[in-house]
């Protein structure tokens, strides 16, 4: 079987990374209950920024953001580390801007995700993501984003949302835990590599 995953906020718990960056920088001391409400992809607003200060403050940030301590997801590298060693394909796909494409591949090594050659797909706008997911014809994609997901409609592949405060609405499968895909293997939901 072919998998592709996103990264941010699907693998690695990005936002809530930043989140406590931004706490961190402004020297404030917003709960994290206030960040598992927020309704949209965007931080800032919990912390009073306009949409044009968020993002100025997520350009400055960027680097600490990507790549200091930002922790994966529970069980998710060692989740696509088991689908590699049980013969499934892993691909990674990221809207990450290009010129964080080999440093984002490094942490991801660095960090314990298996990653063969060829199978890294990075600095392409999120509605691209949908040429290269058909491309590979990917038996199962999981990503988090509504504006990715929503134009996968078309194509002959098993979608996963990664749930999200921001992506409830959506009408597909999801993924809470990384564990609980362990669970829908193990269960014959998504089969195991000839």
């Amino acid at each position: 079987m072919k998998l592709g995953f996103d990264i941010d906020d699907t693998l690695i718990d990005l936002r809530q990374h930043a989140f406590h960056l931004y706490n961190q920088k402004l020297g404030q001391n917003i709960g994290v209950d206030v960040f598992e409400a927020i309704p949209t992809l965007e931080i800032h607003e919990a912390f009073g920024m306009t949409r044009e200060e968020g993002g100025a403050m997520w350009a400055n940030l960027r680097d600490e953001i990507y790549y200091t301590s930002c922790p994966p997801f529970p069980h998710a590298v060692e989740m696509l580390n088991e689908l590699v060693e049980a013969g499934h394909e892993v691909y990674y796909i990221t809207a990450r801007p290009k010129n964080h494409c080999g440093r984002t591949l490094e942490w991801l090594l660095k960090n314990g995700f298996p990653v063969a050659d060829g199978h890294f797909y990075c600095g392409m706008d999120d509605k691209e993501k949908v040429h290269i997911i058909k491309e590979l014809e990917l038996d199962y994609y999981f990503d988090d984003k509504p504006a990715v997901l929503e134009t996968l409609s078309d194509l002959a592949l098993q979608v996963y949302v990664r749930d999200r405060s921001y992506n409830r609405h959506l009408k597909l499968p999801r993924i809470t835990s990384w564990e609980q895909l362990k669970d829908e293997m193990n269960k014959g939901d998504i089969p195991k590599s000839e």
